[in-house]
């Protein structure tokens, strides 16, 4: 059985050969391996280190995306070049231990089991980023039918025909979470540790986070435009029902002054709804237009191995 390990790299020039070597430490004649190692156009000297490790070791592949697409659009990126039977994804940074990857191994022996996300028992993440994951976890949830208790991290183990499923997908925006959801429900948890960040910080800003939270419910779920109407309807009811009480005070009560601060509250209200709801529907529309353009899930400048370029 051989195992394709994909890293997404970005900002990691002094930490991903610590996490090759921790890879080939564990390894070491249990498995046959390969290491697909994706710099994400990182602004330091991280390919670099990657053309190094690939010129010492023939068993990795280092590719270089020609502008920043993100973590998800990486994964896709290696996933195309992975040969192995099992593709393990970790992160660059050390905090994934590669030394427990024989824990989610073992449970993909299991006839049954598909899927392996590794789950942290104390996750040394930032409390910024730990309220990221929780919010991106609630809308996975609700939005594209993640189990409550299903614990998703970037570091998880899956079958060949998974992620051949998976690169299936050509369109813009790709979201590996709900590409695998929607390919299988046999996915479980096992525990690992969680370490501390050997060096920076993390790479998902505020911006990220919530590019990611709208790709997330809008690539793979209706569910919002469906809200958007449920709030429409809500405030029309709420809307004839005032009407009628207007009408009804006014009528019982002819000396009642018309309010324009209570209708100018009313207006502001519902407009901000209007307005977002067409916000809404117009990212639905601009994500039709840009698949409808072929645009890239990722373009890859350079590949190299231990032997070619």
């Amino acid at each position: 059985m051989k195992i394709s390990f994909v890293i997404p790299c970005y900002r990691s020039e002094h930490t991903v050969e610590e996490v090759v070597s921790q890879i080939q430490d564990t390894m070491n004649g249990a498995y046959e391996y390969e290491i697909i190692l994706v710099n994400d156009c990182s602004p330091d000297r991280t390919f670099c280190t990657i053309e190094r490790l690939c010129k010492n070791n023939d068993n990795i592949i280092g590719i270089n995306l020609a502008k920043n697409f993100g973590q998800h659009s990486a994964l896709m990126a290696g996933f195309h070049y992975v040969s192995g039977d099992i593709i393990v994804c970790l992160d660059d940074d050390g905090q994934t231990p590669p030394s427990e990857v024989h824990k989610l191994l073992e449970k993909l022996e299991n006839q049954e089991t598909d899927v392996v996300y590794a789950e942290y028992v104390n996750k040394k993440h930032s409390a910024f980023r730990n309220l990221g994951s929780w919010i991106n976890a609630k809308m996975a949830e609700y939005l594209i039918g993640k189990p409550k208790d299903l614990y998703v991290s970037s570091y998880f183990a899956a079958k060949r025909f998974v992620i051949d499923e998976v690169i299936g997908y050509k369109n813009p925006y790709p979201y590996v979470i709900g590409l695998i959801l929607r390919t299988t429900k046999n996915i479980v948890n096992v525990t690992v540790d969680h370490r501390e960040r050997e060096e920076g910080t993390s790479g998902y800003t505020l911006k990220k986070l919530l590019e990611l939270w709208f790709n997330g419910f809008t690539a793979f779920s209706v569910k919002p435009l469906r809200i958007a109407t449920l709030i429409g309807m809500f405030f029309a009811a709420a809307g004839f029902l005032y009407l009628i009480y207007t009408i009804m005070n006014k009528i019982v009560n002819p000396n009642v002054p018309i309010g324009w601060s209570s209708m100018m509250s009313v207006l502001l209200v519902v407009g901000g709804c209007i307005l977002f709801m067409l916000g809404l529907i117009g990212e639905y529309i601009g994500r039709i237009y840009i698949s409808l353009n072929n645009s890239p899930q990722f373009v890859i400048k350079k590949v190299i191995t231990g032997k070619e370029e």
